[in-house]
């Protein structure tokens, strides 16, 4: 019963739209109405500026990062910090406060993946950064990093409960990406450019 109910915090926590509250509070703009329409960091850059975005991605990062702790205080460890960090996901992306819509989930992931196997966060995000800024495409550099999560994880001997989170988690972010990667093979992907107005 306990763990269910940290499970249901967990997703509930995954649903706070810091990027629609940001947008709207800040700016008087509502992320859901302009450029792809999701409340992620990578629209808010698009739409308000590098620091709102700096601002959300931190935001959807911790909210990862909250599943996993809140599981680490139950006794079932580390089966629990897993099911918390997914339902923290699977809150941003179905998100309670937004009629069940939601992101891709890429921040929120890396806050999970940042508490059960740092080691890999460091070089995914890495990863992640080199390939946003020589490629302008933020889609790509989630993908090529989703996919390698798992095999880092493997090579630095995570346990079986976050080595089948980590394929779960990325396979399913790939998945999100689906539309993106049709976009990228027709070259018609749009580039990450931040609104220079709210600089």
């Amino acid at each position: 019963m306990e763990l269910v109910a940290i499970i249901m915090a967990s997703y509930i926590i995954g649903s706070l739209p810091f990027g629609l509250w940001i947008g709207q509070g800040f700016y008087k703009i509502d992320l859901r109405e302009q450029g792809s329409k999701n409340t992620g960091a990578t629209n808010a850059y698009r739409v308000l500026g590098r620091w709102p975005a700096f601002l959300v991605f931190i935001c959807d990062t911790v909210k990862g990062m909250a599943g996993v702790y809140l599981g680490s205080l139950l006794p079932e460890s580390p089966f629990a910090q897993v099911l918390c960090g997914i339902a923290a996901i699977s809150g941003h992306n179905w998100s309670l406060f937004l009629k069940f819509r939601g992101g891709r989930g890429v921040a929120t992931g890396l806050g999970v993946i940042a508490l059960l196997a740092p080691q890999v966060t460091v070089i995914v995000f890495s990863v992640w950064c080199v390939v946003v800024y020589f490629t302008k495409y933020v889609s790509l550099a989630s993908i090529i990093a989703a996919g390698l999560v798992t095999p880092l994880m493997w090579i630095f001997g995570a346990g079986m409960e976050t080595l089948l989170f980590g394929f779960a988690a990325a396979t399913f972010v790939i998945l999100r990406h689906r539309p993106n990667i049709e976009r990228l093979l027709r070259g018609e992907e749009l580039k990450i450019k931040a609104a220079e107005k709210k600089n």
